[in-house]
């Protein structure tokens, strides 16, 4: 018998249709009058007549006509909501798809898998697992590793081994024995109680990347999980069922707790859950959509799920990702800028950069010269005031390898220490197999990623700051000999004016945010947990600056685009012309003032969709043919692996003749 799941008022409700020809206004009525039953006031109402609403899928948002049959409009086990006209939606109120889910109703399930051992999964992999694109399953070692784990754990039960976490109570607690009759319950409990979190629900891409990050270290099998509850956990992912998980509440020891027990409530059908079918609904609505059945914790279980560094992990790993992309993007950018701003390139000289030889410095100065190189790309721009009596540049445009080359360098850092603690076991107690025992120890605590976190935020910010200054000498008519705030009839026109003020505010915004939260530890749990990491805050607050700093970029890399336009007819470099096209293939030039922001965000995405359509994809073919052409027995390189920048330090190429008066 089909059933359809529906929400009324921040109240879910299974409605059976015995006769699928039935409308969907019977639908929306037999729900309004479920809702009716259920309160002691009816809801206000005096009966289900005088109810008026209309009816919406939860998955995509789209209406529903009334008159139309449920057989006709609606698949088996469908989620809708019924919107009852007239009704203010309460602040606290839970919506049925979270922010940004328009994306979702694109969501195609993934074809192929991702093999997990908990010992080679990659930053960019985690995001992607994230995006959807890729389903999970275990390696056979990683299942002999798990089975191996529990049976560990059922020896210490079945022999009554007072053990912490599995026969004790937490924290605190640690000297209460539990009696063996009251294990389960002591997983649930701890589950229920732990999930304290607060704030707004992390987007199903965060949620998938926690879920699947925690998956890889169960893989690992020193957590002592059992095989079936691991492959439950691992079908409610392939399913894209993702619980409610708050962002806000770790303190980053003992691991995250709050939000790795939102996503274990999730998984015991408890709380809320998302799915692309269903949107939020209770747990256990949706893990039944799916076919899904909610985990019964056995003995260690409920530990083993929630205690690790895995939301602090989780989002770094995105936020390295973001910054690694932006930072390349970085060096086009601040290129073109150099060349509407009529720059030279002599600062990028190969033997300024031999004598100082920083991996990261010396590969912003290679991409440099292999955008702006005038033998190799020439640029009637560079042409045009190839003899003025300039000397120098600001340091904006000279220091850009030494300002964006040590921003690499941390992120290449940081990943190296993200790479780590993914594939590393982090709960407490941890099960040696090889031994048969357990030992108490202290990899919950999240210092490795919080300190990491808090140091590429500090670096990734230079990124904006440095921008921001480029952005003024676009806009200052005595810096750039154009137009002022880049726009014609100045006066009747603002051009660029605001939009410089945005990024202004926004780096004012990150020199905050740039506060290391590691830096503060408060004792918890009655002086058991007395020194933490707090690195959900450096996580959330790391990803706040890379996404200002993108924004800053996208305007700096709107306003070079809107200089480019005043230096018509000539042309700059064949790599950087596409980087214009590409962008006026989504923002048109600014000949008089209109609404900015969409601009603003058109560019935004430009830097932020890794596809064909990105600002890399563009520029990186030249990049990679100028290195090939350049230094002996090249390849391309991966956007952190800069040992190649050595190579071409010594090569002798790079000499661009601009502003010849300097020599």
């Amino acid at each position: 018998m089909p059933r359809y799941t529906v929400h009324v008022r921040g109240e879910w409700l299974a409605v059976p249709c015995l006769n699928r020809t039935n409308t969907i206004r019977w639908l929306g009525k037999e729900a309004v009058r479920r809702y009716m039953k259920n309160k002691p006031d009816n809801g206000g109402f005096a009966s289900v007549e005088e109810v008026k609403f209309y009816i919406r899928r939860c998955k995509g948002l789209g209406l529903l006509d009334l008159d139309d049959t449920v057989e006709d409009a609606l698949e088996d086990n469908e989620f809708v909501e019924v919107v009852i006209e007239g009704d203010i939606m309460s602040p606290d109120f839970i919506p049925s798809q979270p922010e940004g889910v328009h994306l979702y109703s694109k969501y195609r399930e993934p074809e192929q898998y991702l093999s997990l051992d908990g010992n080679s999964l990659t930053t960019e992999d985690l995001v992607n697992l994230g995006k959807g694109l890729y389903k999970i399953k275990l390696t056979p070692e990683a299942e002999a590793k798990v089975k191996q784990s529990r049976e560990v754990i059922e020896r210490i039960v079945n022999e009554q081994t007072v053990v912490y976490g599995i026969t004790t109570g937490f924290g605190k607690f640690a000297r209460t024995v539990i009696p063996n009759s009251k294990l389960r319950e002591l997983q649930v409990n701890l589950v229920r109680s732990h999930s304290a979190g607060v704030g707004k629900p992390l987007s199903p891409e965060r949620s998938r990347m926690l879920l699947a990050l925690r998956i890889n270290v169960l893989a690992k099998g020193y957590s002592g999980i059992s095989l079936e509850t691991l492959q439950q956990v691992i079908e409610a992912f392939n399913a894209s069922c993702l619980p409610y998980i708050p962002e806000k509440g770790t303190v980053g020891a003992s691991g995250d707790l709050a939000p790795l027990s939102h996503l274990a409530l999730g998984l015991i059908g408890e709380g809320k859950m998302w799915s692309p079918k269903s949107g939020w609904a209770d747990a256990k609505y949706v893990l039944e959509a799916h076919g899904l059945r909610p985990i019964t914790l056995k003995p260690k279980e409920g530990l083993a799920l929630i205690n690790g560094t895995q939301m602090i992990t989780s989002l770094g790993c995105e936020a390295v990702e973001r910054a690694g992309a932006i930072a390349r993007q970085a060096d086009i950018i601040a290129a073109l800028t150099l060349e509407v701003l009529k720059g030279t390139t002599r600062a990028f000289d190969t033997d300024i950069h031999a004598v100082r030889p920083h991996r990261g410095q010396a590969e912003v100065a290679f991409r440099f010269r292999s955008l702006l190189d005038s033998d190799h790309h020439p640029s009637e721009i560079a042409e045009s005031h190839r003899f003025c009596d300039r000397v120098q540049d600001a340091y904006t445009m000279r220091c850009c390898p030494q300002v964006h080359g040590v921003v690499n360098d941390t992120i290449a850092f940081v990943k190296d220490i993200m790479m780590t603690e993914i594939n590393s076991a982090t709960d407490n107690p941890m099960v040696f197999a090889e031994r048969a025992e357990t030992i108490s120890g202290g990899n919950f605590h999240g210092e490795y990623p919080a300190k990491a976190l808090d140091y590429l935020a500090i670096g990734v910010h230079e990124l904006a700051a440095i921008s921001e200054r480029r952005i003024e000498r676009l806009c200052n008519p005595s810096l750039s000999e154009l137009p002022a705030f880049l726009v014609t009839e100045g006066g009747l026109n603002s051009g660029f004016m605001i939009a410089h003020c945005t990024a202004a505010a926004l780096v004012s915004e990150n020199k905050a945010l740039c506060h290391p939260s590691s830096v503060d530890s408060l004792s918890t749990s009655a002086a058991t947990e007395d020194h933490v990491s707090m690195g959900g805050w450096a996580a959330r607050k790391a990803l706040r600056v890379i996404e200002h700093v993108e924004q800053v970029l996208a305007i700096e890399l709107l306003a070079a685009c809107q200089g480019i336009e005043f230096l018509r007819p000539l042309r700059t470099t064949t790599p950087l012309e596409k980087v214009y096209d590409l962008v006026r293939s989504v923002v048109r030039p600014w000949m008089k003032d209109r609404f900015m922001a969409p601009d603003i965000e058109a560019a935004h995405r430009l830097l932020v969709e890794q596809k064909a359509r990105a600002v890399w994809e563009v520029a990186n073919p030249y990049i990679e043919k100028y290195r090939r052409e350049h230094i002996p027995e090249s390849r391309p390189i991966s956007p952190t692996a800069f040992s190649l920048g050595l190579l071409e330090m010594s090569s002798g190429v790079g000499h661009d003749h601009r502003h010849q008066d300097e020599l």
